[in-house]
């Protein structure tokens, strides 16, 4: 997967195009992320010790990871990402500006 927790992606197709957030989660055997404030669903929650009121709560819901694009933190800009090895590290690289993202 081209991106990891915490990085901030740019939605590129379906019903919430164009917004950015960050990636909360990874789920990479579904080929899924769930990006902060994108995909907003409704969940039907039962009353338990955590949550003794239930009730429905507003919650994001995962997204294909090919409907995001990296975004390249020295320009800010959507980028495609590409590989290299340097010191025995592979690193992520932007395609844009061919710089190292790590």
């Amino acid at each position: 997967m081209f991106v990891k927790t915490g990085d901030k992606v740019k939605v590129i197709s379906g019903k919430d195009k164009g917004k950015e957030g960050t990636v909360l989660k990874v789920l990479p055997k579904a080929n899924r992320v769930v990006v902060e404030g994108v995909h907003k669903i409704k969940k039907h929650q039962k009353p338990s010790t955590t949550n003794p009121q239930g009730g429905i709560v507003d919650t994001e819901g995962p997204i294909d990871v090919s409907n995001v694009m990296l975004i390249d933190p020295s320009n800010n800009e959507a980028t495609r990402v590409g590989y290299e090895v340097k010191d025995g590290k592979k690193v992520r690289i932007s395609k844009k500006t061919g710089k190292a993202i790590d």
